[in-house]
């Protein structure tokens, strides 16, 4: 038996390229499935994924020999190809992400958040919603980098 046991989940969020609204709804349903196709071809699981128009929320299982970054990067690379591809040829992700770790007792809660973000942001703006996980995290941050 391995000696190996994690518990490595995270929920990560990132925008569109000048927070421009171009997911559109027609197709938002079938990039977050893409999304989640993505994780498990990098050798993750997916938990959830969700999103609005200009931004997208993942909560993801990785494995210890992941690393964070060539994970997302593989993540944005590949899903803005397939947008590009399929549904608009200019797409681009904007530079950056957010990540934060989460309890596997917060799972549910996180995954509930993560899949309802249509009604989450009749309330709540992007900014407003990033700000918040920046500071209930204790993440320092630049103002001029939220926009």
């Amino acid at each position: 038996m391995p000696s190996t046991h994690t518990s490595l989940h995270y929920h990560l969020i990132f925008a569109t390229k000048n927070r421009e609204p171009i997911i559109a709804a027609p197709w938002r349903a079938e990039l977050h499935s893409y999304l989640g196709g993505i994780v498990k071809g990098l050798d993750a699981q997916p938990q959830g994924v969700g999103g609005v128009a200009d931004h997208v929320h993942l909560l993801v299982s990785l494995k210890s020999t992941h690393c964070l970054s060539d994970f997302m990067r593989e993540l944005k690379k590949s899903s803005s190809s397939w947008i590009r591809d399929s549904h608009l040829p200019s797409f681009q992700w904007q530079e950056g992400y957010a990540a934060f770790t989460v309890s596997a007792s917060a799972r549910e809660s996180v995954k509930q958040y993560v899949t309802n973000q249509e009604e989450h942001h009749r309330m709540k703006s992007f900014r407003e919603e990033l700000i918040g996980f920046l500071k209930k995290s204790g993440v320092e941050y630049d103002e001029r980098y939220l926009d």
